[in-house]
């Protein structure tokens, strides 16, 4: 019979897409704050791939970034809802103007939180949902069919490469 074993801790990252610089920099600040220090942060991404954003408003971009502290992986259903409340706050009244997407990374797989159920989904608690974009195979991010368009993207891939190789030589300093 094989004994539980707790999981390494995981490389936590978020996704921001907003049109406003303004709410860009001061959710940057209230996570960093909540999360401890940015490790890596890209530049602003053009975001175009979907109409489901459109009452965010136009010129959409994405910006992700990670953090230095790992996480254990069942934090990510409270940094998910962390990350709702942090959206609700900074839109105020009216129309949603940013959303901030929490997910981490373990060696060989890359994890998205979000709150709606879809069959590849699976449920954690509070409403909560985890989801695979990527498995790392043969030095590589393999997508899975459900991966997002966006994710596909060079420049998301090359945050990925990039927080996965801080996030390996953090594992062998533990």
């Amino acid at each position: 019979m094989a004994q539980p074993v707790l999981p390494e801790r995981a490389k936590l990252f978020i996704g921001i897409l907003t049109g406003q610089t303004e709410l860009l920099d001061a959710s940057c600040r209230v996570l960093e704050k909540k999360y401890g220090e940015i490790d890596f942060v890209t530049t602003k991404i053009p975001f175009t791939h979907t109409d489901y954003y459109v009452t965010m408003g136009g010129g959409l971009f994405k910006l992700f970034l990670s953090f230095r502290r790992l996480v254990r992986r069942e934090d990510i259903v409270d940094i998910k809802l962390y990350a709702n409340k942090l959206e609700t706050k900074l839109s105020g009244k009216g129309r949603r103007r940013i959303n901030i997407d929490p997910g981490y990374m373990t060696l060989s797989n890359v994890f998205l939180a979000s709150c709606k159920d879809f069959f590849h989904r699976t449920y954690l608690r509070k409403g909560v949902y985890l989801e695979n974009e990527f498995r790392y195979v043969a030095k590589k991010f393999e997508p899975w069919e459900w991966t997002y368009p966006d994710y596909r993207k060079p420049e998301y891939l090359n945050f990925f490469y990039n927080i996965r190789r801080i996030y390996r030589n953090q594992l062998k300093d533990v």
